[in-house]
This record gives C-alpha cells, structure tokens and sequence, in this order.
C-alpha cells in the first residue's frame, strides 16, 4: 500500500515538474501573447474612434456609424487574438476556433438572412448619395419625405403626417423617384367646360391665369393646354407648367392655387365648369300631374 501510494505521488510530482518546466519554457511566449491581446484592445479603441469620426463626415446616421466602429473594434481584437494564438503555438485549436467560427456565421447567416439582407441593404441606402434624409421620395406605392434610415428600415413621412416604414431591401429592389434630385417639377391639371364655351377664349383665358398666379411661369407661352376630349357634359382639357421647387407639397400648392384662380377667372367671364348631367325621358304616357297622383290616391 505504501508502495502504491509513493508510486502514485512520484507520477504527481513528476507531473507537476513537467508542467512547471513547461511554464518556464513558454512564459516568454505566454507574455508576448499577453501584450499582443493588449495591444490589439487598446489599438482597436484607437482604430474604431478613428473610423467613426470619419464615416461620421460622410454619413449622418448614427446607427450605420456605430455598427461600423464596432465591427471595426471586433475585426482589430479577433486579429489580436489569432496573433496571440500563433505566438503560443495553438495552430490546433485556432483552426478548430476558425472551423467554428464559420459553423456558426453559417447557420446564424442561414436563419437570420431577412434581417441580414436588410442590415446589408441600410448600410448601402446610407452610402447613396442620391439619397438623403429630407429627401422627398415615392417608392412602393409611398410618397414623402425620408426622415430616418435605420439599419433594417426605412422611414418616411407622408403629406398627411404619417409615417411609413419600409424594409430597406424593398427600398433596393423597387424603383424609387426623388424629387429632390432635380428643382424642376411639371404640375399637370385637368379640366372640363360646357359646350356653349368659346373654345380660344378659354384656351387664352387659362394660359393668362396661370401665368398671373404662379409666379415661376413667366410667360402664358410657357402653359402648355390641350383640349382632350368630348366628355358626357363638358370638353375637357389639360394644363401643364413647371415650377421650381424640391418637394412634391409644393406641387399640391401650385395646383390649388391654379384651381382656385380658374374658379374666379372662368365665374367672372361667365364660362361654365359643368358637373354631370343625366337627362331622364318618359315615354310611357303616364300622367305625372301632383295633383292626379294625388287624388287618385285618395280615392283608393
């Protein structure tokens, strides 16, 4: 028993020796690696500080800005840290960190790829320049100003004050207009006056109008009208102008103008705007005296 018990503490000790020679042999390493991993910490504070204020120059969203100041932190650290690796001589268990590394961005890629293509296609939306926040944009059916780009949506406000979020993806698959790129807008309205009308003179009439109370058409040569149609009640015809403007509201502003303006202008000259008309004709030979009907049935 004896025996057994000194083999078995002689193994502990010798153990023991062999990891303390082992120790003494790497600590250098062990050190160097240490100070690498300090390094890099400190180096990706540096690095990631620096990037911010520089994707802060060219990009006004915060979170697009964060997002790249930590990846950036991350990809400095994880360097560090197959650096500290290597030093120490663990090519072993960095290939089975590697190896599981990208297990894992497979299967998280696999499982979050909705929410990954839209965090992808923020980060590109906030890189565009043609695309900005007040921008005043229609796409997927939406029309309004660009008040936020997040990292998985995007955010606009509609003329009557609501908000529409849009994932950023539809934004990159869809067409999308921007108003804002060009200060040049074309108003086009419609119209219809009654058939008694003098065609020239409400041709004439319009043009004048439209140039007295829209301020950016400088000449009623620039109003271009075209009568359209034979419409049930009235010949119809439509105006179109531009102005100079970078928001669609101020399209609705101009029309409300133009249309109030044609209100007076035609009331004035007498040229009616008429609203549909519907003749009724009974051929049935029915006697439709007030009087009759009633005393016909008073007498049942």
């Amino acid at each position: 028993m004896k025996e057994e018990l000194s083999s078995s503490l002689d193994i502990l000790l010798n153990k023991l020796s062999d990891w303390g020679t082992t120790l003494v042999e790497n600590l250098p390493n062990m050190l160097l690696a240490l100070g690498v991993l300090l390094i890099s910490y400190f180096l990706a504070r540096y690095i990631s500080k620096g990037v911010k204020n520089i994707v802060q120059s060219r990009v006004p969203q915060k979170s697009i800005t964060n997002l790249i100041s930590n990846l950036t932190t991350v990809i400095v650290v994880l360097i560090g840290l197959f650096l500290a690796l290597s030093i120490l001589d663990l090519n072993d268990a960095l290939m089975s960190l590697l190896t599981g590394a990208g297990v894992a961005g497979l299967v998280v890629g696999l499982a979050l790829q909705g929410a990954l293509s839209n965090t992808i296609s923020g980060v590109v939306l906030s890189f565009r320049k043609n695309i900005r926040i007040g921008d005043w944009i229609e796409t997927n059916g939406f029309a309004g100003e660009v008040v936020k780009i997040n990292l998985n949506n995007f955010i606009i406000k509609e003329a009557d004050n609501n908000k529409v979020i849009i994932p950023n993806r539809t934004i990159l698959e869809n067409p999308l207009k921007n108003f804002t790129l060009t200060n040049r807008m074309r108003v086009v309205l419609g119209c219809g006056v009654g058939y008694e009308s003098d065609l020239d003179r409400v041709e004439t009439l319009t043009k004048n109008t439209v140039k007295e109370c829209i301020e950016q058409v400088e000449s009623a040569e620039d109003v271009e009208f075209y009568f359209e149609e034979f419409g049930a009640s009235s010949i119809n015809f439509i105006i179109r102008f531009y102005i100079t403007s970078e928001s669609a509201i101020e399209k609705l502003r101009a029309k409300n103008t133009v249309i109030k303006a044609l209100k007076k202008a035609f009331d004035k000259e007498g040229i009616n705007i008429p609203f549909p008309i519907r003749t009724l004709e009974f051929n049935s030979g029915l006697d439709l005296n007030a009087k009759k009907v009633a005393e016909a049935f008073s007498t049942n």
